[in-house]
């Protein structure tokens, strides 16, 4: 298995200089895979602007505007629905030997600062730390426009239900007493002996 990203656009390092403005636009083939590795549908559209400014020798400053267009399935209708993501980013490259050997080391990650992304030392893959934003702003509980709860079925007894004691439509036999009879005796200072 290659460890190639599927959205890979590496700058070398040498291209930097004092700054370096770059916009990425994923192919077909590109979005494709993405979509299978975030899986969704469908990524219709993915590009990125970043404007790359060193800080020192080995930590670049990644400004990114990134904006997409992806199809998602609906956690409650399961149907498909296209939506556009846009979204502005920061982040700092450092060089791999100094990131944490942790992951969860919560007293090694400057919550305050940009998210840490590692290079290599000989150049940034701007498109890999594009596919990751666009993982970051992907909803993990997607809903289409108009779809919500409010026709889901209601549970909680209405006022005066909680005194039925059994269902009326099945043989006496077959009917099991409704678990919020017990609860309004109690409601209303009933006590079984």
């Amino acid at each position: 298995m290659s460890n190639t990203p599927e959205f890979s656009r590496r700058i070398p390092m040498s291209r930097l200089g004092s700054g370096l403005e770059e916009t990425i636009t994923a192919t077909e083939q590109e979005r494709e895979a993405l979509a299978r590795r975030f899986g969704i549908p469908a990524i219709h559209h993915l590009e990125c602007r970043f404007l790359l400014t060193p800080e020192n020798k080995k930590h670049i400053l990644a400004e990114g505007r990134l904006s997409a267009r992806v199809t998602q399935l609906c956690v409650i209708t399961a149907e498909k629905f296209d939506d556009v993501l846009a979204e502005t980013f920061i982040l700092r490259f450092i060089p791999e030997a100094e990131m944490p050997e942790d992951e969860f080391d919560i007293d090694s990650i400057d919550l305050e600062g940009p998210d840490e992304v590692p290079h290599d030392g000989r150049g940034l893959d701007i498109g890999e730390a594009a596919a990751e934003q666009l993982a970051l702003m992907l909803d993990p509980y997607p809903r289409k426009p108009g779809a919500g709860l409010e026709n889901a079925v209601d549970v909680t007894p209405a006022e005066g239900e909680e005194e039925v004691g059994h269902s009326d439509d099945l043989p006496e036999s077959e009917r099991r007493p409704n678990p919020f009879a017990a609860l309004a005796t109690l409601k209303n200072g009933d006590k079984k002996e």
